[in-house]
């Protein structure tokens, strides 16, 4: 089953209880309850946690959070309580980690599209629709969507695909209020982020979300509006009918699916390490949207 290529054994700190090792987090918990979350350098494509990190990946990524997080503050209220680096942690974890309210999760990915792409234009092909939502006829890779969607999915493990379902089915594994509130909020957020991303040459084209409850307020968690978990297109190259050019870990899937890389995605083999130039460029698209968006430099 595909996974991480190289587990890593996570860091022990006094006073802090490891919980779980993600994709891309670590994840901790203090005396008090807190949760501690420390994004890594590592990146994931293919179902694979690959060998190889991007450096600087995980603190763009918290940093962007953070900033998005005062974005949307008046939407939705967000689940960090502080950035300060725990007692006794190593000093990497500057500007990596987050000390966040331990929520009630709910066990849905809340993805909102505006722009047709990824699996949402496989379903698209197939049936005309996206989790059960009907599409206009003629749309292509990159087309603009007559209004934003809320497409959820159900979130997998380590190594497997989350699976698109529709707002029925979350509804009967959430109850209806619960989906009523995640859609809402999730198209809000969308919307916001969006229009903000627009503003600075962005297309968001799709996002996504997750959410939990503290008492009966939802509270939105993890990492929000980053590359990681986001598409970002330049708008000045964006031209429906084709792969649009992105943000994201496009160099890192371009190269492991040429014949540069010698990987056979359909193989068992989990997928080499990057060359240099790759990791560069990549680093570079991630300091480039964290500057593109914020309008500060990347230090």
């Amino acid at each position: 089953m595909p996974g991480f290529v190289e587990k890593p054994e996570p860091i022990q700190v006094p006073g802090l209880v490891h919980l779980h090792t993600g994709k891309v987090r670590e994840l901790y918990q203090n005396a008090a309850g807190d949760l501690v979350m420390v994004a890594s350098d590592r990146t994931s494509t293919f179902d694979w946690v690959l060998p190889t990190e991007i450096p600087d990946k995980g603190r763009i990524l918290t940093q962007l959070s953070l900033w998005w997080f005062d974005q949307i503050a008046d939407l939705v209220p967000h689940h960090v309580l502080s950035s300060d680096l725990p007692p006794g942690a190593p000093a990497d974890w500057e500007g990596r980690t987050l000390v966040c309210k331990s929520l009630r999760m709910v066990p849905v990915e809340c993805v909102a599209r505006g722009y047709l792409t990824g699996s949402g234009l496989a379903e698209y092909n197939e049936t005309r629709t996206v989790c059960g939502l009907a599409l206009p006829e003629g749309l292509v890779d990159g087309s603009e969507l007559p209004a934003p969607i809320f497409t959820p999915a159900t979130k997998a493990a380590v190594g497997e695909h989350d699976e698109n379902v529709s707002y029925e089915e979350v509804a009967r594994q959430v109850g209806a209020d619960t989906a009523a509130q995640l859609r809402q909020a999730t198209l809000a957020v969308y919307s916001r982020a969006r229009d903000i991303a627009r503003e600075r040459g962005i297309i968001l084209a799709d996002t996504k979300f997750e959410f939990g409850f503290e008492g009966d307020t939802l509270v939105i968690a993890d990492e929000v509006l980053t590359p990681d978990s986001s598409r970002f297109w330049p708008a000045d190259q964006w031209q429906p009918g084709r792969a649009q050019a992105s943000f994201d870990k496009q160099f890192v899937r371009d190269w492991l699916t040429s014949p540069a890389s010698g990987w056979d995605r359909k193989g068992e083999q989990p997928p080499p390490p990057l060359p240099e130039e790759i990791v560069a460029a990549s680093r570079a698209k991630y300091v480039e949207a964290y500057e593109r968006l914020t309008g500060t430099s990347w230090s």
